[in-house]
């Protein structure tokens, strides 16, 4: 465990100080591929703002404009630190099957474990009731190449976009950093629907 908290550091710096070469994760994506808005979100699972976005605002919009075939949504990994850096590390490893579960697992309990005494260990057990075996989690935060796919993911938001902060929304094309009301982000999506 201690080792994975010093990987988690070093791969974090080295995100942030340049390029590092990286495997790939898959993108994750709720509704029609055809539908004709689509909304990138840049999240971080440590941040507060993102748990408002899912907890508050994605519900109401999934429901107005996901599931109704108005809006595709692509979630992409922005951690902001080691934390965050090893939620969505376990989030990709429990499997495409699982991971929408595990995000809204996170980001509906994130004010117990991202602020518990011992964050890893809390989001290991997290993964555990979400039945990823604790050994699983454990070899997923080993692996390097998961690490630093999930950093890649982040540079290229920065370097492609210029995201400076979460949740940031690229929605066909333009940048909207911050949260937003159901109803706000509804206008921007009607607008691109009419």
């Amino acid at each position: 465990m201690r080792e994975s908290v010093k990987w988690l550091a070093a791969v974090l710096f080295v995100a942030v100080s340049g390029p590092a070469a990286a495997g790939e994760v898959r993108e994750h994506v709720l509704g029609d591929e055809n539908a004709p808005v689509t909304m990138i979100e840049y999240s971080s699972l440590t941040c507060p703002h993102c748990a408002a976005f899912h907890s508050e605002t994605l519900p109401e919009l999934k429901e107005r404009y996901v599931d109704t075939g108005k809006v595709r949504l692509v979630m992409r990994d922005f951690p902001l630190d080691q934390v965050a850096l090893a939620g969505s590390v376990i989030a990709h490893c429990a499997g495409d099957d699982r991971y929408f579960r595990f995000i809204d697992a996170m980001f509906s309990a994130q004010a117990q474990w991202a602020r518990s005494a011992d964050p890893l260990e809390s989001l290991l057990q997290l993964a555990q009731l979400g039945g990823l075996p604790r050994e699983e989690a454990l070899a997923c935060l080993d692996d390097e190449a998961m690490g630093d796919a999930v950093l890649q993911v982040r540079l290229d938001g920065q370097n492609q976009y210029e995201i400076r902060s979460t949740p940031s929304f690229i929605i066909n094309g333009e940048l909207y950093s911050g949260n937003r009301s159901p109803d706000e982000f509804g206008e921007i999506f009607d607008a691109l629907i009419d």
